[in-house]
């Protein structure tokens, strides 16, 4: 297995964009700073929920009943401590990056590459399934999100949280199980020609997966098209890439994690990224 040196260990998700109001909050006493000073503006109690709107090119919160304007239109919610930020009535780890952009907000999670797969794995596949296929979801995942990095720069994020891009739950999805599979894999990708390919899945492809050139026009060449081992249930998705259904199913049967990638993707080889980093 070969080691990668890739700088990037950090994923900004995009959570909501063009929204006229947010709620958010911490678990644990939190801080707001104007992203463009570095200063903090104000300090946010543990487990409350505040609001927070756009103000002319600003950004007001309100607390106590009140709204405050923020003299800045980019601010960053961080905890203090260890613990969570809030949105969208979920838990995040990592910090929440608000943004007034044209009179609108637009709300990303800024967070570690293993965190960000903890809030995937367990909202792409379910968490009851079989360990060695959830660790093949987990790898895929990783390749998909780092592979695609800066997809979305024109929003202001990577990728945003929903299955047009990962399905992503933040830590409120997370599960000991999923958790502890992300650990065991963690750093892991896969690569083709020394570069992290994206990993297409998708739910099941009804027997047969197909090749990139039937979905989008042109080949690639770690897409091939296989048996999908997922005919027992009704194609969904795009059919390219690995079969989620399928990864179950050959679990079943015995395979670990790195036959199934390796069988669903042509001519891969796996490496971990940022060795320094995960000493």
């Amino acid at each position: 297995m070969m080691n990668l040196f890739n700088p990037s260990f950090a994923i900004k998700v995009g959570l909501q964009t063009n929204v006229s109001k947010i709620g958010v909050g911490a678990s644990v006493e939190a801080v707001i700073i104007d992203a463009n000073t570095n200063k903090s503006v104000c300090t946010i109690d543990a487990m409350k929920g505040y609001e927070v709107r756009p103000y002319k090119n600003k950004i007001a919160i309100k607390y106590d009943g009140k709204y405050y304007k923020i003299d800045s239109d980019n601010v960053v919610l961080r905890t203090v401590n260890e613990g969570f930020v809030s949105v969208k009535s979920k838990w995040y780890r990592g910090i929440l990056m608000i943004q007034n952009k044209n009179g609108k907000l637009t709300v990303i999670n800024n967070v570690d590459i293993e965190d960000y797969i903890k809030g995937v794995l367990p909202s792409e596949m379910p968490s009851g399934w079989e360990s060695e296929a959830l660790k093949a979801q987990a790898i895929a995942a990783r390749s998909y999100a780092l592979a695609n990095l800066g997809k979305r720069a024109s929003l202001g994020y990577d990728l945003n949280d929903t299955p047009e891009d990962q399905a992503y739950g933040g830590a409120s999805s997370e599960t000991h199980k999923t958790n502890q599979l992300v650990e065991d894999t963690k750093g892991l990708v896969l690569i083709y020609d020394l570069k992290i390919i994206p990993a297409y899945y998708s739910a099941s492809a009804g027997g047969q997966t197909i090749n990139a050139s039937s979905a989008w026009g042109n080949d690639l060449p770690f897409i091939r098209s296989v048996p999908s081992y997922d005919s027992n249930v009704k194609k969904n998705g795009h059919g390219v890439g690995m079969s989620q259904h399928g990864a179950n199913n050959l679990a079943k049967q015995g395979y670990n994690a790195y036959q199934i990638l390796q069988y669903f993707y042509k001519n891969v080889k796996f490496a971990r990224i940022n060795p320094e980093y995960y000493n």
